[in-house]
């Protein structure tokens, strides 16, 4: 009887401690191990029957806020908050009004976003509202009354991460700008591509984004003005397509980097070709 106890404390333990780790990054109990790298251990029953479950987790800190998650409207930090976000973000991005806006959904975002919001989350992003706006159920009107056309594609190609979409946003001038995104948990996102150049933005500090051609010179001129601007730079990643080429800059700064600001940084560094800030 022990040990049919121990197995039965066992997998009611597991089926526990799945339910609450699924919870934490947002995905299904089954997707779990798409989420993050984990694997369970078990100690050896006690002499009443009862088996611990143990397990460990390789995966960024996580405080007690992005367990609690985001200040916002709807059932899920990762379907609907973190959803905002990733095309709130795009909408930076794009830096125009846009027209028209496809998107295509993978993993856990196909298999039950419409059950947590995920697609008016999106919309309501794409049109610049926040997580915590009351008026994301109504996205879709809104979506109407703008004049903007919305199309959603539901993908089973494998991703890296279960929560993550492909956002394709046409501007009023016709103008296309892709980004692929994630959202890993607590509300917090990842933007791993933009016009199929790999990147990788959080949007947890102001952020600007300088797309310019690889020549010399040009990341130490961005520094410099940004240094006379008395403005931090927390982190910077820089990425290419090829020598010579198309290539970015994701500037993440302590304190935002103004209108007036980015005005200047355009009128001093002469090989940006476009800048947008997030």
């Amino acid at each position: 009887m022990v040990g049919s106890r121990a197995i039965e404390s066992r997998e009611s333990c597991q089926i526990l401690t799945e339910a609450a780790l699924s919870g934490i990054f947002g995905v299904p109990r089954g997707n779990l191990k798409g989420a993050t790298d984990w694997e369970p251990t078990w100690s050896q029953p006690s002499t009443d029957g009862c088996a611990a479950f143990l397990f460990e987790v390789t995966m960024e800190q996580y405080s007690v806020f992005d367990i609690i998650g985001p200040r916002m409207t709807g059932p899920s930090s990762s379907h609907t908050a973190g959803a905002v976000r990733l095309s709130h973000t795009v909408r930076h991005i794009v830096g125009k009004p846009i027209s028209k806006v496809q998107f295509t959904l993978y993993g856990s975002f196909a298999e039950t976003g419409r059950g947590h919001g995920t697609d008016k989350a999106l919309i309501a992003g794409i049109l610049g509202l926040y997580p915590d706006d009351a008026r994301i159920k109504d996205a879709y009107q809104m979506a109407a009354d703008a004049d903007l056309l919305v199309d959603f594609e539901y993908s089973d190609e494998p991703v890296e991460h279960p929560n993550t979409v492909r956002i394709l946003a046409t501007d009023i001038d016709g103008e296309d700008t892709e980004a692929v995104g994630q959202s890993i948990g607590g509300g917090k996102i990842l933007i791993t591509e933009i016009n199929g150049l790999d990147v990788e933005l959080t949007g947890d500090y102001p952020t600007i984004i300088i797309r310019h051609q690889d020549v010399p010179g040009v990341i130490a001129e961005v520094s410099h003005v940004l240094a006379q601007l008395n403005i931090n730079i927390a982190f910077m990643r820089v990425f290419r397509h090829d020598r010579g080429e198309d290539a970015y800059m994701c500037i993440e700064t302590d304190t935002p980097v103004t209108k007036d600001m980015q005005t200047i940084i355009l009128s001093l560094c002469k090989s940006i070709q476009q800048l947008f800030a997030i």
